[in-house]
């Protein structure tokens, strides 16, 4: 989209597969006159997110200030609806539809390879929880492309124990053949493994206390396989693959360490595990690095199990093992930091997820814009202040 959007062929093919990809949203409003078209209330609130928007004023006022602009593409037979109505109107609107259409954008825009890790994990809308009416806060289960640099999908459940219900819902609409579908212990369960081979993935789990006797078989396989001489590599007559890596940055130096083991029927619950082949563990050791002040000696250890349905290397495993982590970085602090996510106090109805969706949309468009060498909250701003960015920022996907 341009200042003269019907002018440019790449922001029209852009404008309308969004639009297209909405276009089957039903509309939650019940009787009497609608003055304002749904499909224009949902690609107003995108583009004024996009652009630094945080409240449902801010869309407004975004709107007034660009109605001009918003005028060669969209209807508004009525004008820039007002505050309560955006508001009223997500707060109505169901979120499976909204996520449907959300999934339609980007299965086409995106092409999943095979090989790409899927990272799977949740996150909190920490003001999301209203006392006066005791409403839980939100938790989304977001599924993260690390190659792609892009959400897939995203689910809500009404707190971090429910993930184990809500991770089956989120794999059934995404793509995942030939993928790596990454999880920490909570989504390391015998339904979720089975679903993902099904779906022709292969998964990596984290281990923890839920599956406590798995848990404590695996760490005692690589007690003894850490206290032995590592072996760089394959090619030894050895069942155990090492790999190590040291890393230097922010005054601190990172040494992470890999161990796999073949995994056998002597394991608990090995036959209810689908396709299981490798038991993993990783061990970071952090230390402050030589060039900083001296009394800052602290060195510390940390290990972590996974059990893998991978045949793969130990590097290959600990880079899988590395870019799940980056939903931490690249997702959850982008969306607290750039959008402030924490600190949006709306609640009412569905209007808090919903709007989290259409973060993580505009997140997507803003991460795949690369004429900008700057950060998310600085394209954010000049999005709001330049129209043609806004037009290739809408278009970048």
């Amino acid at each position: 989209m341009s200042s003269s959007a019907s002018n440019s062929s790449s922001s029209n093919n852009a404008n309308v597969s969004i639009q297209a990809c909405f276009s089957e949203l039903e509309d939650p409003r019940m009787g009497g006159k609608i003055r304002h078209k749904l499909l224009d209330i949902i690609l107003l609130v995108l583009c004024a997110v996009l652009c630094g928007a945080d409240t449902w004023v801010d869309v407004e006022n975004f709107g007034k200030g660009r109605r001009e602009w918003f005028g060669e593409f969209l209807e508004l037979p009525n004008g820039i609806p007002s505050h309560d109505t955006f508001g009223r109107v997500f707060a109505l609107l169901l979120p499976k539809g909204l996520e449907a259409g959300f999934v339609r954008w980007v299965q086409s825009v995106a092409q999943v390879l095979a090989g790409e890790v899927v990272a799977i994990d949740g996150k909190t809308l920490r003001r999301s929880y209203d006392s006066a009416s005791d409403t839980a806060a939100i938790h989304m289960v977001s599924a993260w492309a690390s190659r792609n640099s892009m959400v897939l999908g995203q689910l809500k459940t009404e707190a971090k124990s429910n993930e184990i219900t809500a991770i089956p819902e989120l794999l059934k609409v995404l793509e995942l053949k030939g993928c790596i579908v990454t999880l920490d212990a909570m989504g390391c369960q015998k339904k979720i493994a089975a679903q993902i081979v099904e779906q022709g993935a292969d998964y990596v789990l984290g281990l923890k206390g839920n599956q406590s006797n798995l848990h404590e078989a695996v760490e005692e396989r690589f007690e003894e396989v850490r206290q032995q001489e590592p072996q760089h590599g394959e090619g030894d007559d050895s069942e155990v693959d090492y790999y190590e890596r040291t890393e230097k940055g922010h005054g601190r130096v990172e040494t992470r360490r890999c161990w796999i083991l073949p995994a056998d029927k002597e394991l608990p619950d090995y036959e209810n595990w689908e396709n299981l082949k490798t038991l993993v563990c990783i061990e970071s050791e952090r230390s402050v690095a030589d060039d900083q002040p001296k009394g800052l000696d602290e060195t510390t250890t940390e290990s972590r199990y996974f059990i893998s349905s991978l045949d793969c290397s130990a590097e290959q495993m600990a880079v899988a093992v590395r870019l799940h982590w980056g939903i931490e970085n690249s997702v959850h602090w982008v969306l607290d930091v750039a959008f402030r996510e924490d600190e949006c106090r709306v609640r009412a109805g569905h209007a808090a997820e919903n709007l989290s969706i259409i973060r993580r949309l505009t997140m997507n468009l803003l991460k795949h814009e690369k004429s900008a060498k700057v950060g998310i909250r600085a394209k954010r701003l000049k999005a709001a202040w330049d129209d043609d960015y806004l037009s290739k920022a809408l278009s970048s996907a």
